[in-house]
């Protein structure tokens, strides 16, 4: 009988295990997680953190009870500690040997710099579900007038957004000049951050934070802010150290081909722990996205089953709701060429055009156009047709686009 592993039960590793038990009915499949608790959606933590979620709704696939039941898996409640070349798992309790294939689905955790000094207990990070509740209950049982959030991220949005509604005067701060500086040009970003400080958020940028303690932020410079409380939002680092006396290829996280698998035979990777291919670039890299997760794990889970699958890639796309606002990005802000913008009525659109072909979008204030945009501009990265259908075209300027800027775009007109 065949036997699979799977390290960590997130996104990637629910949809590897159903993949696998698809396509591989009669294998034994080992899950190693010692959280204890189901599949949980990071996205969802500072919804549960400000109170708009209850503790059961931020497992998106159910108990892990149920899970379990229904793809028939065992679930090991061990901490891996070492994988090898020879596919074996040693834990902290014990050795299992002898697997036919291996994924790794670890994730990643909340980035504290190894520059950054954080002491005492008024600093928090949103990346786990315990962080999410720590948050909410000392926002509960203590008085906070005044917060910090380093990191202009979407993480960090949410997380104002959170303390706002909660009475709380938010600084948000940030080393880079402006709001999503790897996802928003800074046209938009200085639009976005208009609109929040008419809201009464303030903001600190080019400000590098070198200490959290309990009276606040302490910056580069020796300049203090001070705060009741410090929320560090800046970003994640991928959990692949269990695999690296493996010898596989490991850049910011697990190089993995088009079919998920690494550099040695029978190890794949999936989600926020490994570098896919970005569309964009041609390149690896890491593509954090819930729905990129998943379609990863689906993938190396067939072809751990045998079944020959491929997944092409994705491109960098960040969407998040804050304040009763949208922004979408899609693409890489860094990309040069031709910028194009238009202002519709509460929405603006700004785009980045290079031979006539779209290389990547800001949208702030109207997500019903993503969806079309980021389909073409995929079409257009893998080689396909780029003309938007007339049904596209009709769609779009019916949520407010006029017609030449959709022209421009790749909607030619056939009137």
């Amino acid at each position: 009988m065949k036997k699979y592993a799977i390290i960590g039960f997130g996104c990637a590793g629910y949809n590897g295990a159903k993949a696998l038990r698809a396509h591989a009915p009669d294998a034994a499949i080992h899950v190693f997680d010692n959280s204890g608790a189901p599949p949980f959606s990071p996205m969802l933590s500072t919804y549960h953190a400000a109170g708009k979620l209850p503790y059961e709704a931020v497992f998106p696939f159910g108990t892990l009870e149920d899970i379990a039941k229904e793809l028939k898996l065992d679930i090991i409640g061990e901490t891996v500690v070492e994988v090898s070349a020879e596919r074996t798992i040693t834990t902290d309790k014990a050795t299992y040997e002898n697997y036919d294939g291996i994924l790794l689905a670890t994730g990643a955790d909340a980035l504290v710099p190894g520059f950054l000094t954080c002491t005492g207990e008024k600093w928090f990070l949103m990346r786990t579900l315990k962080d999410a509740q720590r948050l909410r209950s000392y926002l509960d049982t203590h008085t906070v007038r005044t917060a910090a959030v380093v990191g202009g991220s979407m993480v960090g949005i949410k997380v104002a957004e959170l303390l706002h509604a909660a009475g709380v005067k938010v600084t948000i701060v940030d080393a880079a000049p402006y709001l999503f500086p790897l996802a928003a040009y800074r046209s938009t970003a200085e639009a976005i951050q208009s609109k929040l400080e008419e809201k009464g958020v303030a903001f600190a940028f080019d400000a590098k934070v070198s200490a959290i303690d309990e009276g606040g932020v302490t910056f580069a410079d020796g300049a203090k802010l001070e705060s009741d409380l410090v929320c560090l939002c800046i970003g994640t680092r991928a959990n692949v150290d269990v695999l690296r006396p493996s010898g596989v290829n490991i850049g910011r996280a697990v190089v993995v081909d088009e079919h998920m698998e690494s550099s040695v035979k029978g190890i794949y990777a999936a989600g926020d722990c490994c570098e896919g291919r970005n569309l964009q670039t041609g390149k690896t890299a890491i593509i954090g996205l819930w729905a990129n997760a998943g379609a990863q794990g689906a993938c190396a889970g067939a072809n751990m089953a045998g079944v020959h699958t491929e997944y092409h890639g994705n491109i960098l796309h960040n969407i998040t709701h804050f304040f009763d606002m949208d922004f979408i990005g899609l693409g890489d802000a860094s990309v040069q060429g031709e910028h194009h913008r238009f202002a519709g009525k509460n929405f603006s659109i700004e785009l980045v055009m290079d031979e006539g072909h779209l290389k990547s979008v800001n949208i702030f204030g109207n997500y019903k156009i993503s969806g079309i945009l980021k389909h073409h501009l995929t079409k257009q990265l893998l080689g396909a047709e780029s003309t938007l259908t007339p049904a596209q075209r009709g769609l779009l300027e019916q949520h407010g686009l006029p017609r030449d800027f959709i022209e421009l775009i790749g909607g030619a007109s056939h009137d």
